[in-house]
């Protein structure tokens, strides 16, 4: 199986080979712009907001970042050129905190085996040299990639409510401790986290230089959590369903595999008159 992670050195020696996607996922305020004011050499552009989501007017129906519908991701890949034979890497500039982790994810569950995140992100591969272009990207009228429904685990919100107080079950909230305090909360609409969510802040899948830990190193941290849980009954939640994927793809990094991602989840979840769990920090 490939490995959910390349290195900026090993891109740079693969990034000619005809069945390589490059795709660049960084979120910005205007993301067209900041790909046209410089992105890696033959990267492909990609909306986050509009092409890895189908944001609603109504933020309780979905959270901020639902799923789009199969068919209209699958139209979008074909548009960037990417089918079932493709090689497809993605960076952002967040360390594969964003949205080049919920694009893996998503392309994982089409069943595309062969996808990656830049370790590093944009950072590590200017680091190491990979050339920049502002040449401007122009879609294709592309075949849509053949996906007919997400294979991977999905958690609604019930699924969620019903199961987090099991004691066969696990809902992991990946948020700052902060923010799963209930301390504050910079997005969404209230503080707090889901009762019986425990804490794992996905900045804890990396090291000081913000990469990933080693597989072994992942492994160690996260065996002791969910070795008495069946994967099936593990759900990963965030702020809106995108970090999350950092996560995930941690945990498949481990070899742990990929358990429920609760797309939804805290800001579908706080906005729905759900019950709010807050924790006394007690080194204030």
């Amino acid at each position: 199986m490939t490995s959910p992670l390349i290195s900026a050195q090993a891109l740079l020696k693969i990034v000619d080979q005809p069945d390589l996607v490059l795709v660049d996922a960084r979120y910005s305020a205007s993301p067209r712009q900041t790909f046209e004011n410089g992105h890696l050499r033959k990267a492909k552009f990609i909306d986050p907001d509009k092409e890895l989501a189908d944001i609603k007017e109504d933020l309780a129906l979905g959270g901020r970042h639902p799923l789009p519908k199969v068919e209209d991701f699958c139209r979008v890949l074909g548009d960037l050129g990417i089918n079932p034979n493709s090689q497809v890497v993605i960076y952002d500039d967040q360390k594969g905190a964003n949205a080049s982790a919920r694009m893996w994810w998503m392309l994982r569950a089409l069943g595309h085996e062969k996808v990656q995140v830049l370790e590093g992100g944009m950072q590590a591969a200017l680091k190491a040299g990979f050339p920049v272009s502002t040449q401007p990207f122009h879609r294709m009228n592309g075949t849509p990639y053949p996906g007919k429904e997400w294979k991977l685990m999905i958690a609604t919100m019930e699924e969620v409510q019903s199961k987090a107080w099991e004691k066969d079950h696990l809902i992991i909230d990946v948020r700052s401790e902060e923010r799963y305090r209930g301390d504050f909360e910079p997005i969404d609409l209230v503080a707090g986290h889901i009762p019986g969510a425990v804490n794992v802040p996905l900045t804890e899948n990396m090291d000081s230089e913000g990469n990933f830990l080693s597989s072994e190193e992942l492994r160690e941290k996260y065996l002791p959590i969910v070795e008495e849980i069946p994967n099936d009954h593990i759900i990963v939640h965030c702020g809106s369903g995108v970090s999350a994927c950092h996560t995930l793809l941690a945990l498949e990094h481990a070899g742990l595999g990929i358990p429920k991602l609760y797309v939804g989840s805290w800001s579908e979840w706080s906005r729905n008159d759900k019950p709010i769990g807050k924790t006394l920090n007690l080194d204030q």
